[in-house]
């Protein structure tokens, strides 16, 4: 992949864009039929909730609050859902379904080389929450305060990752390319490696770190973790560059 860039120029996950996908998932509950007038109205809706949820919290936040700060009425908040947990799962929908869109079919070309399968997992995972990053943030943070439904939702997409995570590591040391003695649990411990820079990001940002130096670096310290060989041409491990902690 030839970086955030690149992968941008291949996924359109703009607001508009994903409140299209918004709209298009949720057509019959939604009231305004004008497409143009609906997807403009979900962009102020969503991109107002995302920052009302970073500053007080999705839980704080009243529909008044949004109502106010959106510049939309009450009523016509209501054109667009009935409740704020429906309100949340339009939200969260969208996070699970730009997921499922973008690691859920990997390249044909990359089904025989779980290396290389492997490291387009880590980077495209890291451009994408990247890209969507008030939406990444958002999901993780009240996530502790999600309905069972959301609750569901968000475990059953973070296992669907695990899952391609884990599955490239096991064909990998079926392979003799990978040193993996328990796969499930090697996933498991990638993903926050993952999670780390959206949750982060302000720190790794004030390092002067981009997401293709963070992609990068993870990369080599899972190959380097699982005994990998790197690519040809890679470019060697950072030092300096911290991974977790304060």
């Amino acid at each position: 992949m030839g970086g955030l860039r690149d992968f941008q120029a291949r996924f359109d996950l703009s607001m508009e864009a994903l409140c299209a996908r918004i709209l298009a998932r949720h057509a019959a509950t939604i009231r305004v039929k004008k497409p143009g007038v609906a997807i403009a109205n979900l962009a102020r809706i969503v991109e107002t909730t995302l920052d009302l949820a970073n500053r007080k919290g999705f839980h704080s936040m009243s529909l008044r609050d949004l109502a106010e700060q959106s510049g939309l009425s009450m009523g016509a908040l209501y054109a667009y859902f009935d409740s704020k947990d429906t309100l949340l799962m339009m939200i969260l929908g969208q996070v699970v379904g730009a997921v499922e869109e973008v690691l859920g079919r990997p390249p044909a070309a990359l089904a025989e080389d779980p290396a290389a399968r492997l490291r387009w997992l880590l980077e495209t995972h890291l451009y994408l929450t990247e890209a969507m990053h008030p939406w990444f943030v958002f999901a993780y943070m009240e996530a502790k305060a999600f309905p069972k439904e959301g609750r569901d939702l968000a475990v059953s997409s973070e296992l669907m990752t695990e899952r391609l995570m884990a599955d490239a590591l096991a064909d990998g040391a079926e392979r003799g390319l990978f040193t993996v003695p328990d796969v499930a649990m090697t996933a498991a411990l990638i993903k926050p490696l993952l999670q780390d820079w959206y949750v982060k990001r302000a720190k790794h940002r004030r390092r002067g770190i981009t997401p293709e130096r963070y992609a990068r670096s993870v990369i080599a310290f899972v190959e380097a973790a699982i005994g990998a060989a790197p690519p040809a041409g890679a470019p060697a491990a950072e030092p300096g560059l911290v991974l977790k902690g304060a």
